[in-house]
């Protein structure tokens, strides 16, 4: 049964325990009680943020699976779709795939890739495991629930109920089991692997080519190139800012967790708190399809994530055995590849199903390949190329993020990170109540040292490698497989103890760059080159947050408050750094004329407005969309844009001084000042009537800049060539600032960007991201009194069976 109460009647039942437990975090009594016999009892503050509060595991995942399936059931629908490969089915085998759990350039591609995994039963096995390798019984138990809650709401309202027209009435809108749960979040945890490298798994043939793979400089960077593509800041991103005691004002720690993750698909967040009295009390958001909080804070923790620069996954390469490509020698002995024979059922252009059928191969260190990152890798008679994946047996994230959630400490973080090994491809940083500031680069990385890189690297390893990290091995050499530590969890990847981590009572953060320079006065390093680089340039992006936050703390200290205007803020450092050079070199051009690569250009108007551009990507600053064009330019510009190089012994400044006399930099500015005029945008035009996203019929400017500004608050926009910047691919995603205090309550302030709810009928379709829009956040709401107080306060009652 389901009861829906408003909050006048909740209110008469508990009211007269507010006096007394009003300060205590977690359910009083009374409101436990009051959920006796029900499977979960949701209640929703303001702009649909669950609450949801359960006596059992069971119960909560229950309610979780009710609640998201009920704001975004079409989204779900399609990612449990993708993972179960019946894309081919319903939408046929062209399309793009979903790239929010695959690179798969195709739908047949997407479908031959998951149905290879599902055919293998790995995620099955995965799931059967005892914990720390398997699902803890409380998260076995919430999946359960979250596909009864899912299944609960898709009865309810029947596939002729729904209310978002992507998917009323669509037969592919089907119940769902625990092991397309499970499926969906193994689909996450292997996207830096086998997920990132899907169309070469997909397609790999024997080739008539002969003689080996390429492996010159160009190749090496084409890799390097494809890779920033594949898994860079414009894919998933994020800043993390922790403040300790020391840099904190007003509070013991001040935490920030900016995501960037792209605006669709299982890549949305949704916001929920998870509440079973006396074991868990947890608040904060997870992927869409994933049953758990990712990112969050109980009543004594706060984390985040940033995507991380350690490779998780490697190459091999391998010798065919002669006149027998599917067979390949180790050690010289002759092993047979394993064909897997796999089945996807396609549907035509006249809507008739029929099956396709393509024979993949595996090997001992993983399935064969014959692309990767954008470089091909033919399969030839003397080289054929196989992955392995160090995230293929990683099923344990969940248990990561539930010790997260019954953390009291950072310590405890740095526990839970340690002994279930389950981040999968993400740094973490924390803050407490005990004024610490954790940072951690402890997650899946595949073992294999510098010194093993060296002696097992492959001609094309031994350029790819230095460059990127990723390793490509001598597959016909037994001892070039992977190493191992006694105290991993599993054979094949680093300990714990071999990763870097840094705890501090100033501060710590990480914006995508590697771990180097979590806090510059305690430079990280001595970590694999596999874990990421040391002493090279960092991104724009990392520069701008170490000089926020070094900022903040010679004037008083980071606060709450502080940490939200320095984010929406806007300033590009990329801006500091190069535009009053930029202006002066508007300034100087011959007739207010730029050269561009169609001839001259006016950029007259733009002189002034640079002149004057307060460095930001607000809605108002003018000048900032010419500037942004042209510093996606900059990238490309032959020895780089900048004169003065960058020098390791001062990381945070350098590089700096544009080459304004360089003709290519000028060529630059010239076309993205054609770019615009193309458009019809104003060179000095406010970046708001021209960067935006569209919400049913409703146009809402954005603010924000892509990874290139160096702007915290990144978004990367798509370009019209007649509009501007029409539309957002990825950026700020779920937003949280946590401050502990005094109060036994965190002071918490949060922003979902793309709204709870994926539904355009609903009320909370696009309710935040014109809160966004506006800079304006949403109060945090953890602790009883605090929910209850909720002027939207909403309660629904559900109970198994319905």
């Amino acid at each position: 049964m389901r009861r829906t109460r408003m909050r006048g009647t909740l209110c008469s039942v508990i009211g007269s325990m507010l006096l007394t437990l009003s300060a205590l975090p977690g359910p009083p009594a009374a409101a436990v009680e009051r959920a006796a016999g029900a499977s979960a009892t949701i209640r929703y503050t303001e702009h649909g943020v669950p609450h949801i509060l359960a006596e059992d595991f069971t119960g909560l995942g229950y309610g979780y699976g009710y609640a998201v399936a009920k704001d975004n059931l079409c989204v779900l629908a399609d990612n449990f779709l993708t993972v179960a490969a019946e894309r081919s089915r319903y939408y046929g085998p062209g399309g793009s795939g979903d790239t929010t759990l695959s690179s798969a350039s195709d739908n047949l591609t997407s479908d031959l890739h998951f149905q290879r995994i599902n055919d293998s039963g790995v995620v099955e096995r995965l799931a059967a495991r005892p914990a720390p390798k398997g699902p803890r019984p409380e998260i076995r138990d919430i999946v359960t629930g979250y596909a009864r809650g899912y299944n609960r709401y898709l009865a309810e309202t029947g596939r002729d109920g729904i209310t978002d027209p992507a998917c009323h009435g669509a037969a592919r809108v089907r119940p769902i089991t625990p092991t397309d749960v499970y499926r969906l979040f193994y689909a996450l945890m292997s996207w830096t692997g086998q997920g990132a490298l899907a169309d070469g798994i997909a397609k790999a043939r024997p080739s008539t080519a002969t003689g080996p793979a390429p492996a010159d400089e160009r190749t090496a960077d084409r890799f390097r190139a494809g890779l920033a593509r594949t898994l860079g800041a414009d894919g998933k991103g994020s800043n993390g800012i922790a403040v300790g005691s020391e840099g904190a004002a007003g509070s013991s720690s001040v935490l920030l967790g900016n995501p960037h993750f792209p605006w669709r698909g299982a890549s949305r967040f949704y916001q929920v708190q998870l509440t079973v009295p006396g074991k868990l009390d947890v608040s904060g958001a997870g992927l869409l399809g994933t049953p758990f909080v990712q990112k969050g804070h109980n009543d004594k923790v706060a984390w985040t994530h940033t995507l991380a620069t350690p490779r998780t996954f490697g190459l091999y390469e391998l010798r065919p055995a002669p006149g027998d490509p599917t067979s390949y020698l180790v050690d010289g002995v002759r092993e047979k590849m394993t064909p897997r024979t796999v089945k996807v059922t396609v549907k035509g252009a006249d809507g008739t199903l029929s099956t396709i059928e393509r024979t993949l191969y595996e090997t001992r260190y993983g399935p064969v390949l014959t692309s990767a990152m954008g470089v091909d890798l033919p399969w030839t008679d003397s080289t054929v190329h196989a992955v392995r994946d160090a995230n293929a047996t990683n099923l344990r994230g969940l248990n990561t993020w539930f010790g997260f959630a019954t953390a009291r400490d950072t310590g405890d973080v740095k526990e839970a990170l340690s002994t279930t090994q389950g981040a999968p491809w993400i740094n973490t940083l924390a803050t407490d109540r005990a004024g610490n500031a954790f940072y951690g680069d402890i997650q899946v990385v595949p073992h294999v040292t510098d010194e093993q890189a060296a002696t097992c690297g492959t001609a094309l390893g031994r350029e790819v490698f230095p460059r990127t990290g990723v390793p490509v091995l001598d597959g016909a050499r037994s001892s070039c497989a992977w190493g191992t530590d006694p105290d991993s969890i599993e054979p094949g990847l680093f300990s714990p103890r071999r990763l870097p981590s840094l705890q501090r009572k100033d501060y710590v953060l990480n914006s995508n760059d590697s771990a180097w320079l979590a806090n510059p006065h305690a430079p990280i390093t001595g970590y694999p080159r596999i874990v990421g680089d040391i002493g090279t340039p960092r991104s724009a992006r990392t520069r701008e947050a170490i000089a926020s936050v070094e900022e903040a703390l010679e004037d008083k200290g980071v606060t709450k408050a502080s940490m939200q205007r320095t984010l929406f803020a806007d300033r590009s450092r990329t801006a500091v750094l190069a535009a009053a050079d930029t202006a002066r070199m508007c300034s100087a051009l011959p007739g207010g004329r730029a050269p561009s690569s169609n001839g001259p250009v006016d950029v007259g108007p733009a002189c002034a407005a640079l002149a004057g551009w307060d460095h930001t990507y607000s809605l108002a600053s003018r000048g900032s969309l010419l500037f942004e064009r042209f510093a996606l330019k900059l990238g490309t510009v032959p020895g780089g844009p900048w004169s003065v190089p960058f020098d390791p012994a001062d990381p945070v400044a350098t590089p700096n001084t544009l080459r304004t006399t360089s003709p290519e930099v000028q060529r630059a500015f010239g076309d993205a000042a054609a770019e615009l005029h193309t458009a019809g945008i104003p060179l000095d035009a406010p970046l708001g009537d021209h960067q935006s996203v569209t919400r049913g019929d409703e146009r809402i400017a954005m603010h924000g800049a892509p990874e290139a500004l160096g702007v915290l608050n990144l978004i990367t926009p798509v370009w019209d060539p007649r509009r501007g910047n029409v539309d957002v691919r990825t950026g700020s995603s779920y937003i949280q600032v946590v401050a502990f205090g005094q109060d036994p309550c965190p002071d918490t302030a949060t922003l979902v960007t793309t709204s709870q709810s994926a539904d355009p009928t609903s009320p909370h379709y696009a309710d935040q991201t014109k809160l966004y829009s506006a800079g304006t956040w949403v109060r945090g709401r953890f602790c009883e009194k605090d929910i209850l107080a909720s002027p939207d306060l909403k309660v629904v009652e559900l109970s198994w069976p319905a």
